[in-house]
């Protein structure tokens, strides 16, 4: 039934003027899911506090519940016609009093890490652009046929809601920084694995997939006590994310999964200077899938010591300052990070390696995430001891990766195997430290095993670090200038 209904209501979506795009679908179905959600909550507390003798505060006001502005029923259980908002009453209605109500709720809220803020904080960054109210009406009944009420119900809607950010993801324009394949993010938080009490920060949370699905492994590990569900509740997972759809998704994924109030910030991470992090701000773990190829403004570098454009070499300085000594880390990366030749590049690995144990490298193959067109590498590391050895495994599949074709959780049993011993096979293999060059620090990928092989970089990566090299040799003939 529930993905019959999310086929519905993209299809309505579809036919109107002020959807685009998946992007515009998947954001549009989120806020009116989130009412419906937030409407079975709201009952399912107020059974519960009535079982237990206890009086419940409802969050929404009469007026503005979904039984009343959205789907009042007749007696016989269905929807009532004469008493339902259409057309341009129900998009006014929408727009100028059930948008500006729930915005304030983020004025009005005790904390942050309440569910009354994060209403409000949704509604502040999301607004209503289905056009048509007959169309918006003809969403709203769809959506009132699902429910949230059962386990096995929240199940199903969490993993559909899963599938619409994957189907973003390959939608074009910057739909794929919200979607890492969930094989690969279930192998790294496998890897890592977390314990119950493990602050979990992403500071690139997207679509927050990682934060699920550390939830999801944490809350099956063993049979939870109340005060350790609460924990995971209130107290593990943490993110920050600068784009709004992103957040808004990011924030829905985890309610739709079980956490009631998100710890995720609608901030750009990376105007933080890193000098300014202390104890009490870093986490025990750390898993992220930061934006590569991006170029940050000269104002955002100033913030780091190791200055660069590239988005994703800021991300991985950050992430190093925010980790707690003994912290481990699982983070994805472009892999032209192991070898480009440009200044900071270096330093960043020099870094890398003398402050933390880069214990494990994992090599994914090309496709791995759909439509991005580059290859990337996992990088492993503990902080607080300086990289030994590093165990390289190299996923070499008999197939090509696409969107017909992706990378599954089968792809990755034997790395997930061999990694708990760093075995050597024809797909792994270690490399000691004293046999890095101290002069490029070069950790390109060169199986042992595969001599013959000619590894060809990608032409616009190339290009990125002739660009780069430029750069710096201008800056260098700038400085020559002066002097003379």
């Amino acid at each position: 039934m529930f993905e019959q209904t999310f086929k519905n209501i993209d299809d309505v979506l579809w036919k109107d003027a002020g959807c685009g795009s998946e992007l515009d679908y998947i954001e549009q179905t989120s806020w009116i899911l989130f009412l419906k959600y937030l409407d079975d909550l709201e009952r399912d507390k107020k059974t519960m506090a009535e079982l237990s003798a206890h009086s419940y505060k409802e969050i929404i006001k009469p007026e503005f519940k979904w039984e009343v502005w959205a789907a009042p029923k007749d007696e016989d259980g269905k929807l009532d016609h004469h008493r339902a908002l259409t057309g341009d009453d129900l998009k006014e209605f929408v727009n100028n009093e059930l948008f500006p109500y729930l915005k304030k709720f983020k004025l009005d809220a005790t904390s942050a890490d309440t569910l009354e803020y994060k209403i409000g904080e949704i509604f502040s960054e999301l607004s209503n652009k289905i056009q048509s109210g007959y169309n918006l009406r003809e969403v709203i009944n769809y959506v009132d046929e699902l429910r949230f009420r059962s386990h096995a119900e929240k199940h199903e809607m969490s993993h559909l809601y899963e599938d619409k950010i994957k189907n973003m993801g390959n939608a074009g324009r910057n739909g794929g920084e919200y979607y890492t394949p969930r094989p690969l993010i279930r192998t790294i938080v496998k890897v890592v694995a977390p314990k119950i009490g493990d602050k979990i920060y992403d500071g690139a949370a997207g679509s927050a997939g990682f934060l699920v699905e550390a939830f999801d492994y944490l809350k099956t590990s063993k049979n939870l006590s109340t005060k350790e569900m609460e924990i995971l509740q209130k107290n593990t997972f943490y993110g920050k994310e600068k784009k709004s759809l992103a957040y808004i998704i990011g924030i829905m994924n985890m309610i739709l999964h079980g956490i009631e109030a998100p710890n995720i910030v609608h901030t750009n991470t990376l105007t933080e200077n890193i000098s300014d992090v202390q104890e009490k701000d870093r986490y025990e773990i750390i898993l992220a899938n930061p934006p590569f190829g991006g170029k940050e403004r000269a104002e955002v570098q100033q913030n780091f010591p190791i200055k660069t454009g590239e988005t994703a070499f800021l991300f991985l300085q950050h992430f190093m300052k925010i980790l707690k000594a003994g912290g481990q880390a699982g983070i994805v990366i472009k892999n032209t990070f192991l070898s480009n030749s440009d200044n900071a590049s270096i330093n960043l690995r020099k870094q890398l390696l003398e402050s933390c144990n880069l214990h494990t490298v994992l090599d994914m193959p090309s496709g791995t995430f759909t439509g991005a067109g580059v290859k990337t590498v996992v990088l492993f590391f503990e902080k607080g001891k300086p990289t030994s050895d590093i165990w390289y495994y190299q996923l070499n599949l008999e197939r090509n990766l696409g969107k017909t074709n992706p990378l599954n959780e089968n792809d990755l049993v034997d790395f997930i195997e061999l990694q708990k011993t760093k075995a050597d096979s024809v797909n792994s293999w270690t490399v000691s430290i004293a046999d890095v060059n101290p002069d490029t620090y070069d950790l390109s990928v060169r199986n042992p095993n595969k001599n013959n092989e000619i590894v060809l970089r990608d032409p616009e990566d190339i290009l990125d670090e002739i660009a780069t090299l430029d750069n710096e040799s201008a800056e260098m003939l700038s400085v020559i200038r002066r002097l003379l």
